[in-house]
Formats: structure tokens, C-alpha cells, sequence
């Protein structure tokens, strides 16, 4: 039976390939954000389709119980269907993020897992890699499962991971850009050194993308944008389920080697008939 290694480096059976994140199992390894959908209806659609069970939700921007009278995301998604990861979109400094997570531990009931984002400046939204490393810190020590939104610079994803980050998540590209996998060389390394999962975050634009992703090796994908923006959210929600499903098993089957000018004739050369 083919087995596949895990991140912590156990064999497991193709059959059971769940992604583990802060110690539970999920089946699906894409994560999708709740913003920019033209109402909580549509984001409950791209949702379903997308069969993702992780749903990221920015602290700063949707209403989960904080602003009362109004539509709350919890009514449409509720937190027993749905693993939700409350995220610090739109802090640009260490404590801004840590007390945004602060509060949503409260509005959550004590939740811990999170995403954590310290951006650099609002025009490239590039992360601050010194700020989220030290918020980094006050959170694993704060007891929560922290997962990292991050550059693709693998000597800072490998300090997140040592710090206790559950998940390590370098950008494809910027965020809502849609440019793809700029440097897949950066996300091989990082993939290849880390004994936590990688998750790109950031970047993704269509369905290739994800593809291409999953067959670098990444243990899940995170968009928002490329589902949500597109023309017809509901439909682009399934075509990324199965891109990140293709490239998952495209990944586990282990592609044939590349042969520069070494063509190979796919059926039999010998006992031909003559």
C-alpha cells in the first residue's frame, strides 16, 4: 500500500491523508476567508462549495457578536459546522494583533486557534516579519495555536515555527493580487525544512494556482480573493476544491522525472508487428 510521510514524519496510508492543524483532523486542505462577498448568503454558497471546513474571519471588519442589531457571520456560518480562525487583518503593529486576537478569544468562548497577519504598510500589505515574530511570541505564550502569515523567507518561516506557531503560511504573492506562485524555489525550502504544515496564504488567482501549490508539496492553501472576486463566486468556490484535491494526489503520485530532449514512446517498442 503507498504511504505518504507526514509532517511529523509518520507514515500514513493515502486513504487517511487528513491535514492536522493544532491537533485535529481536517479533510479538506483549502481554508477560505468570509470578506468582500456581496452578502452573508453568497459567502454561505462559496463556502458550501468549496467544502472547506476552516473559515478564516478579519476581527476588524465582520461582525460576529461585537456590533449588536446588526447581521452577524455566525448566524450564517455557525462555529459547530465550521472550525473558525479569527485573523488579525488590517494591525500593523505586534499589540494591535495581539489584543485583536485577545477579543476574539472572548467573542469565541475561549477559542485559540488564530491567524495571525502584522502587515507592513497598507499599499503592498507585505508582512512585517519583525512585529509578527514578536506577537508571535506573546501569543504561544498566551496559550493560543497560532497560525502565521508570513514572507516566503525561510530562515524567518523556520523562527516561527521555533517559536511554537502550529502553521507556517508564506505568501504566494500580495495579498489579493492574483499573481500566483512567484517563487516556488522559496516555498520548496521552506516546505522541505519545516516539520509544522505550510500553507500558502496570499496570491492565489485561479485554479492552476492552487494546482501548482499542492504540487509543490504545501500542506493546504488559504485564499479569499480569488473566490470572492470572481465573476461567479459559487462556481470558482468548487473549481478551487478540486484543483487543491488534483494537486494533492498529483503531489502524493510523484510526477515522472523531466528529460530534456529524451523523448519516450508511451507504448511498447519490442513484440510490434511486422
Amino acid at each position: 500500500m503507498a504511504v505518504v510521510k507526514s509532517v511529523e514524519g509518520n507514515e500514513e496510508n493515502h486513504m487517511n491523508d487528513d491535514l492536522i492543524i493544532a491537533g485535529k483532523a481536517y479533510q479538506s486542505r483549502l481554508l477560505v476567508g468570509t470578506g468582500k462577498y456581496k452578502d452573508f448568503t453568497e459567502t454561505r454558497a462559496a463556502i458550501d462549495a468549496s467544502g472547506a471546513q476552516i473559515v478564516t474571519v478579519a476581527i476588524r471588519r465582520t461582525n460576529i457578536g461585537q456590533t449588536a442589531g446588526e447581521p452577524s457571520l455566525l448566524e450564517y456560518l455557525p462555529p459547530e459546522e465550521f472550525t473558525y480562525l479569527p485573523n488579525t487583518a488590517g494591525c500593523y503593529s505586534a499589540d494591535d494583533a495581539v489584543r485583536t486576537l485577545r477579543l476574539a478569544r472572548e467573542l469565541l468562548d475561549g477559542h485559540k486557534l488564530v491567524k495571525l497577519e502584522v502587515l507592513g504598510d497598507p499599499k503592498t500589505l507585505f508582512p512585517n516579519v519583525i512585529e509578527t515574530i514578536a506577537a508571535a511570541k506573546t501569543l504561544v505564550k498566551d496559550g493560543f495555536d497560532v497560525m502565521v502569515y508570513t514572507s516566503d523567507d525561510p530562515i524567518i518561516a523556520k523562527q516561527l515555527e521555533e517559536i511554537g506557531c502550529c502553521a507556517v503560511m508564506p505568501l504566494a504573492s500580495l495579498i489579493g493580487s492574483g499573481m500566483g506562485i512567484l517563487n516556488p524555489w522559496n516555498l520548496q525550502i521552506i516546505i522541505e525544512n519545516a516539520k509544522i504544515p505550510v500553507l500558502v496564504d496570499a496570491g492565489i488567482g485561479s485554479a492552476a494556482d492552487a494546482a501548482v501549490a499542492m504540487e509543490l508539496g504545501c500542506h493546504g492553501v488559504l485564499m479569499n480573493t480569488a473566490i470572492a472576486g470572481a465573476r461567479d463566486p459559487v462556481m470558482m468556490a468548487g473549481a478551487m476544491k478540486k484543483a487543491i484535491e488534483a494537486g494533492r494526489e498529483s503531489y502524493l503520485a510523484g510526477r515522472m522525472a523531466k528529460k530534456l530532449y529524451s523523448a519516450a514512446p508511451s507504448s511498447p517498442t519490442t513484440g510490434m508487428i511486422s
